[in-house]
């Protein structure tokens, strides 16, 4: 699996809209400069999510955007999906937009060795990527700004392990 720039931006802005949850809307330019993404792509991302029921928004001086589910309700996956669609690998496996794979050879899917590796695949995915909250993967980024490891890259740099 691959991440899409459409999904690195939108996790990238929902980072910023996590930490602001239940406080203030965020204009688009604002979580565009913090988190150097392109306006016009931004936008087009933030729409999705509103349409998704994950956004909301207000037009105005106060206006801008805002998380409307809490944090702890969306899974980095369930993100991924509304923005790239779904995880599977191949479209045999998919949960939600099962389709068998073009120019198979075998009579029934289930017959098939490349599936079953596939479904492995596409359950350790889900697995990883539904089991982060946007919550959970708010606090993993701001936990690794906070602890420090002298072993990699020098004295500021942050570790992974911690």
């Amino acid at each position: 699996m691959r991440l899409s720039r459409k999904s690195e931006y939108g996790l990238r802005a929902l980072l910023e809209l996590t930490k602001a949850y239940g406080q203030v809307a965020l204009r688009r330019s604002d979580i565009a400069e913090v988190q150097h993404i392109p306006v016009g792509f931004l936008e087009t991302i933030l729409l999705e999510l509103k349409r998704a029921g994950i956004l909301g928004s207000r037009p105005g001086v106060q206006g801008g955007y805002r998380l409307i589910k809490p944090p702890e309700d969306v899974s980095v996956g369930q993100v991924i999906r509304i923005l790239d669609g779904p995880l599977a690998p191949i479209p045999c496996v998919s949960q939600t937009a099962y389709q068998t794979c073009q120019d198979c050879p075998y009579s029934e899917a289930r017959d098939c060795p490349i599936q079953d590796v596939m479904f492995d695949v596409r359950n350790a995915i889900t697995g990883v990527l539904d089991g982060y909250t946007l919550r959970a993967f708010y606090d993993l980024g701001r936990n690794r700004r906070v602890r420090k490891s002298p072993q990699r890259r020098g004295k500021n740099a942050l570790s992974r392990t911690q």
